[in-house]
């Protein structure tokens, strides 16, 4: 750090006296140089003296997390369709709704208490209430969650996930339940399950944090929550309705290929902006985000030519976003080669995980479970098992850089805990909407199409709902 204006101006002094005497006609530049040089050293040196003043907005780190707030609200409407394009088509745009209204509903509850629950300093299991409202929350940083960006824009890149993750839930209710009855759900769901999770894992002060769980942007906050309760309600809705004539195969893969796309793309911010900076580890966990879902969509793809002897579209598609979510907690912590493992590892996982559907008989319409909760538990197992100290300083060595046991029995931790939460305020929830409202459409409703009975509107005007089809139960989602 360079000295201080007065110490360099005394230096100069002492040099002068030493010096040959000068003419003069000098005097008039030395007086000058006497009254600016304590103004130019206070510019010289105000870079350095920065350096240990309070938090200080980064234009680069600034710029990147805006960008990645972006990409994650991006995914919703990317899960619309990845979802919309697996339901027959009378169910379209109920199914396209289900994760669109999310981003109307979570956004008013994040602003009024949502974000305050989850961020605030609180107790060990839900935050604060200081932040209600966003008081408080504004252009400055707060630095234990970004010393480099604005509070709220913070607030709002964690506002995206707390959207899309509800939202997910909507894949293993699909066709059969009220739209009144899935808004009233998806509003107490948020508050009741999101809000603790989400400051256990990631709040100053929250249990899971304090305890050394890790969960880089959202393993266990976001895929098994949303996981478990999904695989809670379809249970609670029961199956769906197939008549003799019904084809129950997706009605547009092309559309769940450009959702997938969408997804896969919005998921460089979800995990690269989780860095909260433009650094080298964001670029770490862009790569392995990018690894993992390449290699777990390879591997179903392989998996299935294997089995059946065809590869599928669909498959490809299912196994890049099982990717995907198995490398979300693990991704600010893991090297390429691990997201290797992680991505074949979740491929296999799930992949036999939805095999389940048939043999234990519950209607999880679009693996929701089978993907997120299941994919985002290995996810997290695998972080305590690969996780290093070389990638990220912050984080802990996992069972193979040599930390032994210890990550993993907190990520175990975790994932209990996760479960337990989701499951028990699924419950709680569903029991509480189906008292006051129902959860089910009826058996007419539910022939006719949801487009039609819950919003009065058709996807594809003048184009056949697939009932008139041989029913045809065969493929990956009937």
């Amino acid at each position: 750090m360079l000295g201080s204006p007065r110490s360099l101006v005394a230096a100069g002094d002492k040099a002068d006296a030493c010096a040959p005497s000068a003419p003069k006609s000098w005097g008039w530049s030395r007086r000058a140089a006497g009254l600016a040089a304590p103004l130019l050293l206070l510019l010289i040196p105000s870079t350095a003296m920065a350096q240990g003043d309070a938090p200080k907005i980064d234009s680069g780190d600034t710029a990147w997390l805006l960008v990645s707030t972006a990409l994650v609200m991006l995914m919703t409407p990317g899960l619309a369709l990845f979802y919309g394009g697996m339901v027959r088509a009378k169910n379209v745009l109920n199914t396209l709704m289900q994760s669109f209204i999310a981003l109307s509903v979570v956004t008013v509850l994040w602003i009024v208490c949502g974000y305050s629950l989850a961020f605030a300093k609180g107790s060990p299991i839900l935050g604060g209430l200081q932040w209600l409202g966003l008081r408080g929350v504004g252009q400055e940083p707060y630095a234990f969650y970004g010393a480099t960006v604005p509070h709220e824009l913070f607030m709002a890149y964690q506002l995206m996930f707390a959207i899309i993750t509800p939202a997910l839930i909507s894949g293993a209710i699909a066709d059969r339940m009220k739209f009144g009855s899935y808004l009233l759900f998806v509003t107490i769901w948020s508050l009741v399950v999101y809000t603790p999770m989400a400051h256990m894992v990631w709040g100053e002060g929250g249990f899971l944090r304090d305890l050394g769980a890790l969960d880089f942007a959202g393993g266990t906050v976001v895929h098994i929550t949303s996981g478990v309760s999904a695989l809670v309600l379809a249970i609670m809705l029961g199956k769906r309705k197939a008549g003799f004539a019904e084809d129950m195969r997706p009605h547009s893969l092309p559309m769940t290929l450009i959702g997938t796309g969408l997804l896969w793309f919005g998921w460089f911010g979800f995990n690269g902006g989780s860095a909260i900076g433009s650094n080298g580890l964001a670029a770490s966990a862009f790569v392995v985000t990018h690894i993992a879902a390449a290699v777990a969509g390879g591997v179903w793809v392989a998996i299935e030519w294997i089995a059946y002897k065809r590869p599928t579209a669909l498959g490809l598609a299912t196994g890049a976003v099982a990717g995907l979510v198995a490398i979300t907690p693990a991704s600010g912590f893991v090297g390429p080669m691990a997201a290797v493992a992680i991505g074949a590892g979740v491929a296999v996982i799930s992949f036999f995980a939805i095999r389940l559907k048939s043999v234990l008989k519950y209607d999880d319409a679009l693996d929701v479970f089978g993907v997120h909760g299941v994919g985002g538990a290995w996810g997290a197992l695998a972080t305590g098992i690969f996780a290093s100290k070389a990638i990220n300083p912050l984080g802990a060595d996992g069972l193979l850089a040599g930390g032994g046991f210890a990550l993993i029995g907190k990520q175990l931790a975790g994932i209990g805990v996760a479960i337990a939460v989701a499951a028990v305020g699924t419950v709680l929830i569903g029991l509480l909407v189906k008292a006051v409202l129902g959860l089910r459409v009826t058996g007419d409703e539910e022939d006719a199409g949801l487009d039609l009975t819950q919003h009065g509107e058709s996807g594809y005007a003048g184009a056949s709902t697939g009932s008139e089809s041989p029913a045809v139960v065969a493929g990956m989602h009937g």
